[in-house]
Formats: structure tokens, C-alpha cells, sequence
């Protein structure tokens, strides 16, 4: 017999780690994990090739062992298990056994030695000690605005910038970026590098809401989180972002401050005869009043007018109707301030409780 131990402590390792296995692979390792135990300690691996998440849980085995399990199989066989129950792992040939409540399964395995584990980057810059808690919320805030499979490396992924005394966080398609920024206790030298998108989405997931901490070694290569009994590594994206920074504008013909759940259900209203491809959302600032329209294809046309604090001269604008709702959609603030300009400057939401967020996003053209 390898282990004799409750559903849990299996359950809540394997699924920390199966965000990162693959449902459609190449590679047949690729949609397995690497179960060893050492002592009192029980580990679960994954890896894409390019990520790899680790997590731990203390469990008495009856001898060190290491072998390659198919992750998600044996994830939806212990959900499907009575919580708590007892359960015992053997070793069958290339088999692993599993019987718990009456229950059996035996489940093909790979060799150990067989899985991908990532080489470790000696090269490590510099580590900070972040809260998990105050990183979730700054992510969850930002993460919504990565390209997906852009054809440039350096937008699927997220800019992570030392500059002096904080860490700046950085999402951007190309079109809009959103950014936050934490604040650190100590300088550090300047630095950049670009986190896969899968890597950070992961990442977010892994955070507790909680104030723990978790340790970023930054390394010339690779990224190495260390939260709890989890550690995720990953490769970084080889590539260079751009000066984002640069992209911002330095001045606004309009300034608005709005409330933030009055507006997206305004937005959430007009939404319904966008048009379905164009997904375009004009916005016509008058003195004392916003107005929103959208139109279709069909020649229909929905409108909402909002109170607005402005007195100037009257600006119109278009934008994507999604990368409004988004910012709406993932920012807690009661108000929002919304600045705009003339001449393709674009708009730009910041928060007011809140300065280390910004997020622009580029009028359509014409």
C-alpha cells in the first residue's frame, strides 16, 4: 500500500494544481500529474511545459514513492467521493489502485521520471513580499483587459515594472490598458518582465483574499510564487513591451464624475441594440448631461440620458461598448472619474478612493 488518508487531503492539492493541465494536449504527460510523497509530506505537480504549479499537504505514506497520474480523472473521482471519507492508494504494475466507500478504481499511470519538470532559474534579481489579499484585488481589477492570442507575444501577457518604489501591474490589447500599482516598503532596481496570460490568470486564482503574504523571486527567466503550500514557476514571455506610460494623455478637454452602478446599468440598457459586430457605444457630453446611444444594423436605436457635472463645450465620442462595460463591471467604487478629449485622445477612468488605478481605452475611428 502507498497511502492511507481522507478524500481532502488528496482533493485539495490536485485541484490547486489542474488549472494548469491542459485539456487538449500533445503530449500524453502533459494531462497528468506527478504525485510523490517523502515523509509526512504529500506533493501534487502540473505543468504546460511553460507553467508549473506545486502543492502540498501533510499525509503519512507508508514509503516514498513517486509515479504520474491522470489529473483530471482522478480530480472528478474524488469529487465524486463522500467528503472525508477514507481512502487507500496501491500500486498495481503500471496501475494505481484507489478504494474508498466501497468504491474502486484503477487508473493508468506514467513513470515519474517521464514528467516535465521546469529547470530552476539561478539567475534570481531580487524577491518581494507581497500581500495575497491587496494582489488579488489589484489583479481582479486588471486582468480583463489582456489580448488573447494576439499575434504580438507581449500583449497575451502582464507587465510586471519595478520602477523605484513600487511594482506596477499592466494589462493591454492594444487598444485599452489598465493599470494598478503597489506601493513597496523598499526601492528596487528598475526592472520589466511580461507574465504569460495563463500564468497570471492562474495566478489571481491562487491568491487567498486573506492578508497573507506570498514571495515573487523574479528571476532573469522565470517568475516563482510562493504562497503557503503552493508554489507556481513559470516562464516568461521573451519579448518587450512597449513605454505605456507614454500613451497616456497629458491633457482633457472633458472631465466627468459619475456614479459607477448608475452608469453600467445605463450601459447595460443601450447594450441590448448594439450592434452585434461593431459593438460601438456614442457618448455626446452636453452642459449638464451624458448621453449614451447605441444602434444596429436594423436601424433601431436605444438612448439614455444621465445627469453629468459639465458646463463646457459639447464633445462627442465613440468607444467599444464592452471595454466600458468591463471597467465598470470590476471596480467596486461608488463614483468614477471619466476623462476625455478631442482628437483621438481616448478616455480615461480613474478611481477616486483609489489612485494607484488607471484604465484607458482608444475611441473607435470615424
Amino acid at each position: 500500500m502507498l497511502l492511507r488518508t481522507d478524500r481532502d487531503a488528496l482533493l485539495s492539492p490536485l485541484a490547486t494544481v489542474c488549472g494548469v493541465v491542459e485539456r487538449r494536449h500533445t503530449l500524453p504527460i502533459l494531462s497528468h500529474a506527478l504525485l510523490q510523497a517523502d515523509g509526512e509530506t504529500l506533493t501534487f505537480t502540473a505543468s504546460d511545459l511553460d507553467i508549473q504549479v506545486e502543492s502540498q499537504r501533510k499525509a503519512h505514506a507508508n514509503h516514498p514513492f513517486r509515479l504520474c497520474v491522470p489529473a483530471r480523472k482522478l480530480l472528478d473521482i474524488l469529487r465524486a467521493l463522500p467528503a472525508s471519507c477514507e481512502l487507500q492508494l496501491k500500486q498495481q504494475g503500471s496501475q494505481l489502485l484507489l478504494q474508498a466507500a466501497g468504491s474502486r478504481f484503477q487508473l493508468q499511470t506514467l513513470p515519474a521520471e517521464d514528467f516535465p519538470l521546469l529547470a530552476a532559474d539561478d539567475d534570481a534579481a531580487c524577491s518581494l513580499a507581497l500581500s495575497q489579499g491587496e494582489l488579488k484585488r489589484k489583479l481582479g481589477q486588471i486582468l480583463y483587459a489582456m489580448a488573447d492570442q494576439d499575434i504580438r507575444p507581449y500583449l497575451n501577457a502582464l507587465l510586471l515594472q519595478l520602477d523605484g518604489e513600487s511594482l506596477r501591474l499592466i494589462a493591454s490589447d492594444g487598444i485599452r490598458l489598465a493599470l494598478q500599482r503597489y506601493p513597496l516598503p523598499q526601492s528596487q532596481a528598475p526592472r520589466q518582465m511580461l507574465l504569460p496570460r495563463k500564468a497570471a490568470l492562474e495566478l489571481a486564482k491562487l491568491l487567498a483574499d486573506q492578508d497573507e503574504t506570498i514571495v515573487l523571486t523574479l528571476g532573469a527567466r522565470q517568475l516563482d510564487c510562493r504562497l503557503g503550500d503552493t508554489r507556481l514557476r513559470c516562464k516568461l514571455v521573451d519579448a518587450r513591451a512597449p513605454d505605456y506610460l507614454r500613451l497616456l494623455p497629458d491633457k482633457h478637454d472633458c472631465e466627468l464624475t459619475l456614479p459607477r452602478q448608475a452608469l453600467l446599468q445605463a450601459v447595460q440598457r443601450v447594450a441590448v441594440l448594439a450592434h452585434a459586430k461593431i459593438r460601438q457605444l456614442e457618448l455626446a457630453v452636453r452642459p449638464g448631461q451624458l448621453a449614451l446611444r447605441c444602434r444596429n444594423a436594423e436601424r433601431e436605436e436605444a438612448e439614455e440620458m444621465l445627469p453629468a457635472d459639465w458646463q463646457g463645450e459639447p464633445l462627442d465620442a465613440s468607444f467599444n461598448l464592452q471595454y466600458l462595460l468591463d471597467v465598470l463591471s470590476h471596480l467596486p467604487a461608488e463614483h468614477l472619474r471619466f476623462s476625455l478629449g478631442a482628437s483621438q485622445r481616448g478616455l480615461l477612468v480613474t478611481n477616486p478612493d483609489d489612485p494607484d488605478f488607471l484604465y484607458l481605452a482608444m475611441p473607435l475611428r470615424g
